[in-house]
């Protein structure tokens, strides 16, 4: 079928066989389809939508475009997994979870994505490390990924390139929100790394993604049943973002937040919970556990022996980070030069976060990006940021800025307290873990 005439045919309502969309899929990586074409396509979905099927195919052919990574001859003792976040403030989930699982005997080859309007993005977290490369050579990838079992990157121009160049043009065509569009283009990228499993995070609240719990749920289904069909059986968690997940929000600051996780300073919080519920799922998913009791017990005697902490250590070293990150983080990791706490205004119990606009704050003292090319500055941020639920004093500190400035400081203390409610009584905490999906592949 002619590209217009596929199209038309979506524009009037009409259902794409696997064909013509692999055949539009391969117009868009190689050129064959013109930027209005692209546009025009991705206009007739935004409105007209696909079923099942069509996203099924729209996602094995953006999948295919590239790329798709082949573990086989590396003869690897365990599944090759991973995860998937749909975005938030202080979730450096990433961070922890990938060198736990790869602790407990499963390959976590992690390709990441950047900070994306208020939401932190886990390369720049990485590259707040000194010397930590987030694009490898290809042997140097795959060695890790089979002696560490972890290993987290960016996105290579040899996987899924119809994607670059869709989300492109879906950026400046206001087609951006279409959930086969979102479902395709992240599964896209995921399943063309040759995974067994994958589990999905998909976030919840005042700081998620979607605009609403409906629009995540709806997301979260989407992507489990669309990527099982592709052939990769996926588990998708529905999980709270009315507040930053870690008590921090930056890049060199969730860094040392992944620190004190995976060595045992911080044995308790959202951050920890979420990141043990996500990495059960995926040894429970990826056949490295029975079932959940199991799969927990196995995961705290890995976090509590060291071997998750020593397994980022090697890859933080293997991608060219400071072998002794571990000992001695404060030597390495950046430190802001105006560091001033916020204090409440009022006496009270926090009773909601507009976290999106937390992250926004963060992004304007320069730990996050305006504009795509943006240098982004990694020491400053959030720390020590109270929770949902807390009885404060006036006075009292509510959270940390990391600043490059006093006025960028005193911008960041305005912005804190005007996205933060305080009143006389308590609300119920909020739900951490909505729910969970789980799909087999046929």
């Amino acid at each position: 079928m002619l590209p217009q005439e596929a199209i038309r045919a979506k524009r009037d309502g009409q259902c794409l066989d696997a064909v013509t969309i692999r055949d539009l899929v391969a117009g868009i990586s190689d050129g064959g389809l013109g930027d209005a074409q692209v546009g025009a396509l991705a206009m007739a979905i935004y409105l007209r939508g696909m079923d099942a099927a069509e996203t099924v195919a729209l996602t094995e052919a953006i999948r295919d475009s590239g790329e798709v990574l082949d573990w086989s001859g590396l003869d690897l003792p365990g599944p090759v997994l991973d995860k998937h976040s749909t975005g938030g403030v202080g979730d450096l989930v990433s961070l922890v979870l990938g060198p736990w699982v790869a602790a407990c005997g499963g390959h976590v080859p992690m390709i990441s994505g950047r900070g994306l309007g208020h939401t932190g993005g886990t390369l720049d977290k990485l590259e707040a490390i000194p010397g930590y490369s987030v694009t490898p050579d290809t042997a140097t990838f795959r060695r890790l990924v089979k002696d560490v079992g972890v290993a987290i990157i960016g996105q290579t121009s040899e996987l899924a390139p119809a994607d670059k160049r869709l989300y492109a043009v879906r950026d400046v065509t206001a087609t951006v929100e279409s959930l086969p569009l979102i479902v395709s283009s992240i599964l896209g990228k995921k399943l063309a790394c040759g995974l067994d499993a994958l589990v999905m995070d998909v976030k919840v609240g005042s700081g998620a993604f979607m605009p609403t719990p409906e629009a995540s749920r709806e997301l979260a289904e989407t992507i489990a049943e669309v990527a099982s069909r592709a052939g990769t059986p996926t588990t998708a968690l529905l999980t709270d973002m009315s507040q930053p997940l870690a008590p921090c929000a930056g890049n060199a600051v969730e860094v040392r937040e992944a620190l004190a996780v995976l060595t045992g300073e911080r044995r308790d919080g959202r951050l920890l919970e979420v990141t043990r519920t996500l990495a059960a799922e995926m040894l429970m998913v990826g056949g490295l556990a029975a079932d959940r009791p199991s799969a927990l017990a196995r995961l705290d005697e890995r976090l509590a022996s060291g071997a998750a902490a020593e397994r980022f250590a090697r890859m933080v070293a293997g991608l060219g980070g400071p072998a002794d990150l571990l000992e001695a983080a404060d030597r390495h990791l950046p430190t802001a030069p105006v560091v001033r706490e916020i204090r409440a205004e009022r006496s009270g119990y926090l009773r909601a976060f507009d976290t999106r606009a937390l992250g926004m704050a963060v992004v304007e003292l320069g730990g996050g990006r305006r504009a795509p090319g943006d240098a982004i500055d990694p020491a400053v941020g959030l720390a020590d940021i109270a929770a949902l639920g807390e009885r404060v004093a006036a006075g009292q500190p509510l959270a940390m800025i990391h600043a490059r400035s006093e006025p960028e400081a005193e911008r960041a203390e305005r912005q804190f307290l005007a996205a933060l409610e305080i009143g006389e009584t308590a609300l119920a905490e909020p739900t951490l873990i909505h729910d969970i999906i789980r799909r087999e592949a046929p």
